[in-house]
């Protein structure tokens, strides 16, 4: 069978540790498979703090954007933020990232399919878990929420990250992964189901 270009979109995917800790690991590969997505690479492993801090990008417009998102929030909860400073905000959270990273092992993985990335992020739902639509994989297994996770002064338990653009993902998937870690030479039912043409 011959999966069409279109098909072989590629989503990096790091389970985090609250997930192994919590045992639902098997719950939530089904979700991904049932959906047709194809797992080409997966390992579980102790994270870095090297790993995590090159996965989360130490770049200044980056950091600022979350500090940005970070103030939206704090201004719907009716918080002052005549003192907020962005790019310090931003810095803070991506160390709470790499502390909550390196807080357990983490399984790495790498999906495969039509619209993976996409896919992947709308069945995880929202970043702050409780805040998001009933049957989405951190709704349904977390009640973590933003206010929370800075209430303890530590990272919203997210469960998953997800790549968020193809270039992101290709960035993403040369840390944790080397080419021939990737396997893509075997096939799926749902291969055969959704990509094979009937000539």
């Amino acid at each position: 069978m011959n999966v069409p270009d279109i098909a072989k979109e590629k989503s990096l995917l790091l389970i985090k540790p609250d997930v192994l800790q919590r045992q639902i690991v098997g719950e939530i590969l089904t979700r991904f498979e049932r959906k047709g997505f194809k797992i080409v690479a997966m390992k579980m492993l102790n994270a870095t703090e090297e790993q995590v801090g090159e996965h989360y990008i130490d770049e200044e417009s980056y950091l600022t954007g979350v500090g940005e998102k970070s103030k939206k929030a704090a201004i719907e909860r009716g918080e002052d933020v005549s003192n907020w400073n962005s790019l310090e905000v931003g810095k803070g959270f991506r160390l709470k990232n790499i502390k909550y990273l390196t807080e357990g092992p983490i399984i790495a993985m790498v999906l495969e399919g039509y619209g993976v990335i996409a896919g992947v992020r709308k069945l995880l739902g929202s970043t702050s878990p409780s805040a998001g639509d009933v049957g989405t994989i951190r709704d349904d297994y977390s009640l973590d929420a933003y206010y929370l996770a800075d209430s303890l002064s530590r990272s919203t338990r997210t469960m998953i990250h997800a790549s968020d653009s193809v270039e992101s993902a290709e960035r993403e998937m040369k840390i944790w992964f080397t080419e021939d870690e990737i396997c893509s030479n075997y096939e799926t039912a749902a291969e055969k189901i959704f990509y094979d043409s009937p000539d």
